[in-house]
């Protein structure tokens, strides 16, 4: 199983349009502003649908919804291609957020649920390392596949590959074991509302009576929601006066730092929190110092500090599944994925109405501000480490 749940999210990042779909729409004529109003849609999305889909994979078949997000995603692609407008754009990030709201949640109580019936969910911290490690490699190979892609056939063959891609996720999926009984749920129409709502109310529930899992969760929204960084570095590369054939390079290197933060989260996984604080507030300073260097080198220590940003929160998100004690595994990591929707929306229209008055260099590092104002909530939010938590 272990090879499968690795493969599954592997293809999830193996879509070579990622690094170029922002150029996409600035090349059908969409400024900054339109684009930025196009992630407050996706994002507004997730929003509506994060944790009702996290009570449904609780009352219903994981693997049938990792299933069809998968193809969600692959449908909202072929959309982009198809219809090249503002329009098009909104429906197929209607679609992504639908699919991202499916799979957020669902995907990690998926797997934990599935180690804890076999006895192996010590193993959890290592192999959720070794998926987004994993993730970030085919990221990377799909960033670096992207610029001779584009050269072949343009955005369309990028998008073919991507919906490609989507669809051999949804068969890996699809050949998933699934231990966790669901047949209650779907014998009957009255049963499955009765046992989606009662999955809602305890999920919701723990978040709000569990102190420690209320802290992690929004210390893991509000670092899912700094994500948006990468939503804007095609456009912030291309500021620096890169070709468009360069910049999916450039976003290679931040991508492979996040392969090696997600890879060391595993090892990392039992130091103190005050590590994680130090990282977290060093990713800032990387990171803005990058971005006002307005250089195509001011990448690397963008990528350094993308890289300790990702580090951290794999390990947030591990101990979050570590603290969660009720049923409703997918509901509370839903409700975390909740608020990472609000924080990328203030995020997103941030950079609506910055880019109006102030260049993306200036805006990006701007965002860093509370980045490193929540490096020093993380000794408090983050849950204690197995060692941590048996200390006398």
């Amino acid at each position: 199983m272990s090879a499968r749940i690795v493969a599954f999210e592997a293809l999830h990042d193996f879509i070579p349009l990622y690094p170029l779909y922002q150029l996409f729409f600035s090349h059908h004529g969409l400024s900054a502003a339109q684009i930025s109003t196009l992630f407050v849609i996706w994002s507004a999305t997730g929003f509506v649908f994060e944790v009702p889909s996290g009570a449904w994979a609780d009352s219903y078949s994981r693997r049938k919804l990792l299933i069809l997000g998968a193809l969600l995603s692959g449908l909202g692609y072929a959309v982009w291609i198809a219809l090249p407008s503002f329009a098009g754009f909104a429906f197929g990030f209607v679609l992504w957020g639908v699919s991202s709201a499916l799979i957020s949640g669902t995907y990690e109580a998926f797997v934990y649920d599935e180690l804890a019936a076999r006895d192996r969910s010590a193993r959890y911290p290592m192999l959720i390392s070794r998926a987004r490690s994993a993730s970030f490699v085919t990221n990377l190979a799909a960033t670096a596949l992207a610029a001779p892609l584009f050269d072949l056939g343009g955005y369309t063959l990028a998008g073919v590959v991507s919906v490609l891609s989507c669809v051999a996720q949804a068969v890996v999926a699809w050949s998933l074991p699934e231990a966790r009984a669901v047949e209650v749920s779907e014998s009957s129409t009255r049963a499955a509302v009765g046992s989606y709502l009662h999955m809602l109310r305890t999920g919701v529930s723990e978040v709000t009576t569990n102190r420690l899992v209320r802290r992690a969760v929004l210390l893991v929204a509000l670092l899912g929601g700094f994500l948006a960084f990468d939503e804007y570095f095609p456009l912030l590369a291309r500021d620096t006066g890169a070709a468009t054939g360069v910049i999916p390079l450039l976003i290679a290197g931040t991508v492979a730092a996040q392969a090696i933060g997600g890879a060391l989260a595993g090892p990392a996984y039992k130091l103190p929190a005050a590590t994680f604080m130090a990282g977290l507030a060093a990713s800032a300073v990387l990171i803005a110092t990058g971005a006002l260097s307005r250089s195509a080198w001011g990448f690397l220590p963008i990528a350094v500090g993308y890289g300790v940003l990702q580090l951290v929160i794999v390990v947030s998100e591990t101990r979050l599944q570590d603290a969660i004690t009720g049923p409703a595994r997918a509901t509370v990591t839903s409700v975390s994925g909740l608020f990472a929707e609000v924080s990328a929306i203030a995020v997103y229209g941030g950079f609506a109405l910055g880019s109006v008055w102030f260049p993306m260099a200036v805006l990006v590092a701007a965002l860093t501000v509370p980045v490193l104002l929540t490096a020093f909530v993380v000794p408090h939010a983050l849950p204690p480490s197995p060692t941590e938590a048996n200390e006398p």
